[in-house]
Formats: C-alpha cells, sequence, structure tokens
C-alpha cells in the first residue's frame, strides 16, 4: 500500500472532512499503540521505515509487517463502516 491509501478511500457521499474523522476515529480507536505510532510517523510524520527503524532499534522488516498491518486493520474498518452505512448491500 502506498502513500495514496489515505486519499483512495472516498465515499463519494461523504465530504472530505468526514472521511477524514472516521479515518482519525479508527486509527485512535482500532489500531495498537505500535500500529498507531508507526502509520503516523509514516503517513503524517513522512518518515521511511528504515529510519522509524533505527528510531525504534528493530529491523526494517519489523516495521514494514506492523505497517501493513496497521493498513489492512484501517482498512477493513473502513470498508466495513462503508457497507454497515450503505445497509449492508
Amino acid at each position: 500500500m502506498t502513500k495514496n491509501t489515505f486519499s483512495s478511500y472516498s465515499d463519494l457521499r461523504l465530504p472530505r472532512e468526514a472521511q477524514l474523522r472516521r479515518m482519525r476515529r479508527v486509527i485512535d480507536c482500532e489500531l495498537t499503540e505500535l500500529q498507531r505510532s508507526v502509520l503516523e510517523a509514516v503517513y503524517f510524520g513522512g518518515m521511511t521505515q528504515a529510519q522509524i527503524a533505527a528510531q525504534r532499534g528493530v529491523s526494517r522488516s519489523t516495521v514494514c509487517r506492523t505497517l501493513h498491518r496497521a493498513e489492512t486493520r484501517l482498512r477493513r474498518f473502513l470498508r466495513g463502516a462503508l457497507f454497515r452505512r450503505q445497509g449492508g448491500r
């Protein structure tokens, strides 16, 4: 998943601000602290996986795996919310 993850989630029926609030709620409530911190460092802090790994003293593959799990969980919760909002169609 690329940095376009956040911009690619779009429910055209919701204003962008509402989409971002929903995403923030999922990040705050559904991700682990580690997933949240890695996701925020990459997408909002502009850090590379290598920089995060060096900062945390772990391998880049650990950061990559954590980021992947966070993105998967975020995507799943956002799609689930969209599915429920559309009445389960």
